[in-house]
Formats: structure tokens, C-alpha cells, sequence
């Protein structure tokens, strides 16, 4: 349904995942029989939740963990890791210094030269410990260091930027990255975002990406919205996105998964992605409360150290617990951002989805009260998820 701005400028509506609600159907299904195994280029994974490619997020010992779980995490090849040899000196300056600094600190430490020694280290790092190698950069540094990836062994590429599309624009001087291109020539599976439409979902999905990352600054420590003005809620992103999967798989018989990435923190989050007909999840703030992450109970965005405008701000996020209970349990929170494995099968039980397939296809309904309604004591003695 449209709606008329004003004269001359119509809207469509569109939904947060804050604003929808899951419906129970005619069946339900004991938890324990829940399929939540999903496929991400020639991997399959038993957990649909990726660990972001963001420096206090994943390191290698995080990567290699989080494999071994069943889920998968993201290495950034433009951040800290392989800018340093050493880099927990660094992330401890970033722990330690106040807010009205740190913004100045981040970009004289990313100012550092990435060293692609570094990216080939750190790829066999993960490997020889018996991790999933999944690696990012920017469409820049996919040009740059591309070729150094594959041969260092990596099992997945992702191309992430604010905005990824196969119509971008350059200066005569530079030589855009032709995405089509640099999937075929790859030999391992490229993922490519962030988009939030149908249509370069499409064209994403044609040029060859072996999955699709949906969100454009709903992260927690992302402020690209604030900033740029730019963006779609995660419901309404997610819905358009996946509608071009399903098309393009009715048209080829081939299928590219969605993954929904960004401003998810709690189970219920991830399930109602799901249900929006996401394939997957990518989460950093809820991994970067894990004791393990590397950012001390700090969380950033991937563009907060631009030079010239950062879209993105270092969030204070604690430490909860282990890597191990955020991601299977047992739970020791009661708001829902521990054993989010759990959150997802009880979930796909109550709803009679015995696997991922049949979780795209339950009933959603808009309701802007679900996580008020009847909630008083909770909020009001700051309890459960009234926190």
C-alpha cells in the first residue's frame, strides 16, 4: 500500500522485525526434532548463524570455535588482524580509551598498511586448527587481495560494503570491481552485500553470488542510518529479498540463500528473520558479549574508522558469558540473547517447522505491541525483556 508523502512523492510501508509477530499453526513438533542445517555455498553448517566480520566479533580463535559448534565465523581482512602481527596490543588501546577519543584512535590505527602476508597467515591459522576459513573485505580490497585469498586457502569469500550493487558507478581514474567477473574467477563460493531490494538482489544473485547479505544499518554499532539517511527495515528487506531468491529459483533450479545480517540480538530476532524467509543470520553484538571475543566486552562497525565520514561507533556490551552459552546454552540470561540455538528449535517447534524450509513459510502478523503488550513488571523492574 502506498502513501502519499506529499505532492508528487508516495511511500510504501515497511516493517522492523520489532513490529511482526509469528503465528502457531495447525501442528507443532518436539524441538529436538527442529532441522536447522542449512547450506552456504558447498558447506553446510547445523547452526544458520554467522559471526560477523567486525574486529571485536572474530578473530582466529573465535572462527575456528565457532566452527566447530556448527556455525561459522567471519574474518574482516581490512581491520585489525592483518594490519598488526601483534594485535591484541591494539585492541586492548581500543578497550581502554574514552568515547570522545576514540573515533581519533580508530583512524591512526587503521591507517596502518594492511599486509597481505598477514591475510595468508591468518586464513592458514584457521585452517590448520580445523576452522572454516570465511573471509571479508570490501569491494576495493576483493580487487586488491582477492588473489591472495584463494591461494592462502579460503573456503569463503564475502564482499561486503554499505551497499553492494552491479551497477556502481566510478571516477574515470579507478576501475570498479566487476562483480560477475570476480565470482566466476574465484575458486571458492563469493558471497556478496548488503543489498535490501529485489532487484539487486537479482542481479546479485546473477552475477554469480553464492549467497546474499540483506541489511543496510540496522547493526547495533552501525550509524550508516543516522547518517546517510539510508535504509529498510529488516522485515520488509528480508521479504523483498527473498522473494528474488525464490524467483530465480523457479526460473533456474538453482537456489542462492539469504542471509540476513544485521540488528538482530535475541532469538526471537532470528526467528522471525527466518520467517521473513531468511536462510541465515549474521549477528555481531550478541557474539561480541561472548568471553572469548576479542573486543573486551566492546562492539564496532566495519566503517568506524573512516577518514573522512565513520558510520559507525564503538557500544559498551559487556561480557555475559561464554561463546558456548550464547550459541547453545545452557542459559544463564533470561532475555532471550543466550542459547539462541535453542530460541530457534523451540521456536520451530511451537510453529510445527520441522526445518528451515518450512520456518519461510508460517504465518507472520504485524504487531507493534508484541514485546510490550502486558509487559509492566518486566519493564518496570528493568527484568527479562523489559531490560
Amino acid at each position: 500500500m502506498e502513501i502519499q508523502l506529499g505532492r508528487g512523492k508516495t511511500a510504501r510501508r515497511a516493517y522492523g522485525i520489532d513490529e511482526i509477530a509469528l503465528v502457531p499453526g495447525n501442528r507443532t513438533l518436539d524441538p529436538n526434532l527442529a532441522d536447522t542445517r542449512w547450506k552456504i555455498g558447498n558447506i553446510e553448517r547445523e547452526i544458520p548463524i554467522i559471526a560477523s566480520a567486525m574486529d571485536g566479533v572474530v578473530d582466529v580463535k573465535m572462527a575456528v570455535r565457532l566452527s566447530q559448534l556448527g556455525a561459522l565465523g567471519v574474518l574482516n581482512l581490512e581491520g585489525i588482524q592483518t594490519r598488526y602481527a601483534d594485535p591484541e596490543p591494539i585492541l586492548d588501546r581500543i578497550a581502554s580509551v574514552g568515547k570522545d577519543e576514540f573515533v581519533s584512535l580508530m583512524q591512526e590505527l587503521y591507517a596502518e598498511p594492511i599486509k597481505p602476508e598477514l591475510i595468508t597467515k591468518r586464513i592458514q591459522e584457521i585452517k590448520q586448527q580445523g576452522g572454516i576459513a570465511a573471509v571479508s573485505a570490501t569491494p576495493m580490497g576483493a580487487s586488491k587481495y582477492g588473489e591472495v585469498v584463494a591461494k592462502a586457502g579460503a573456503d569463503l569469500f564475502f564482499i561486503q560494503a554499505t551497499v553492494v550493487s552491479t551497477a556502481h558507478l566510478s571516477p574515470e581514474s579507478i576501475t570498479p570491481l566487476d562483480l560477475a567477473e570476480f565470482c566466476r574467477s574465484m575458486p571458492i563460493p563469493v558471497i556478496l552485500g548488503n543489498c535490501v531490494t529485489y532487484e539487486v538482489t537479482l542481479n546479485l544473485i546473477k552475477a554469480g553470488a553464492a549467497a546474499v547479505l540483506v541489511g543496510i544499518g540496522p547493526g547495533a554499532a552501525c550509524t550508516s542510518r543516522g547518517v546517510l539517511g539510508v535504509g529498510v527495515p529488516q522485515a520488509t528487506a528480508i521479504a523483498d529479498c527473498a522473494a528474488a531468491r525464490d524467483d530465480y529459483y523457479q526460473q533456474t533450479g538453482k537456489y542462492v540463500p539469504i542471509i540476513a545480517d544485521g540488528g538482530l540480538i535475541t532469538g526471537g530476532d532470528i526467528c522471525k528473520c527466518i520467517a521473513c524467509g531468511a536462510d541465515g543470520v549474521m549477528i555481531g553484538s550478541p557474539f561480541a558479549r561472548a568471553a572469548q571475543a576479542p573486543g573486551r566486552g566492546f562492539h564496532w562497525g566495519m566503517a568506524t574508522p573512516s577518514p573522512v565520514l565513520p558510520r559507525g561507533t564503538r557500544i559498551r556490551v559487556g561480557t555475559t558469558g561464554s561463546l558456548e552459552q550464547i550459541l547453545i546454552g545452557p542459559a544463564g540470561l533470561d532475555d532471550g540473547t543466550h542459547n539462541l540455538l535453542g530460541a530457534l528449535k523451540t521456536s520451530m517447534g511451537t510453529l510445527g517447522a520441522k526445518d528451515i524450509k518450512q520456518m519461510q513459510q508460517v504465518e507472520v502478523v504485524i504487531a507493534p505491541s508484541l514485546l510490550t503488550e502486558g509487559k509492566v513488571y518486566q519493564k518496570a523492574q528493568q527484568l527479562g525483556m523489559g531490560k
